[in-house]
């Protein structure tokens, strides 16, 4: 099963200095904005996204339909699917909210150590 592009989502205190640390490890920014208070930074394929205010745990990210440069992709199993796959199992999910719709959609699915691991399909 392919869960498209992954980064990892960061609860920051402080964006600027976490800004600096994560430039001083080789990564630069891809995207957000220092006054919407998030950023994107990446390095090669890896990518992270920096957050101050918007969450309270880090967050596992996949992103179906997307590559490691947010480029869209032909062929991906739609969030919906992955949506039913996971129900299926009877894993923990939380945003429940997909039935009746088409396009951008998101889910959460919480592991067995309470992390959150977000599926947020853009396209």
């Amino acid at each position: 099963m392919k869960l498209g592009a992954f980064s990892i989502s960061l609860n920051v205190k402080d964006l600027k200095i976490s800004k600096e640390f994560y430039e001083n490890l080789g990564f630069t920014i891809f995207g957000g904005e220092m006054n919407h208070n998030y950023l994107i930074m990446k390095n090669g394929d890896t990518i992270i996204g920096l957050f101050h205010g918007m969450f309270e745990k880090n967050i596992l990210t996949f992103n179906p339909g997307w590559d490691q440069n947010c480029n869209n992709l032909k062929e991906f199993p739609d969030v919906r699917e992955l949506y039913q796959i996971f129900s299926s199992q009877n894993l923990q999910i939380e945003n429940k909210a997909l039935e009746n719709t088409k396009g951008p959609g998101s889910f959460v699915v919480i592991d067995p150590d309470g992390n959150p691991v977000l599926i947020d399909q853009h396209i």
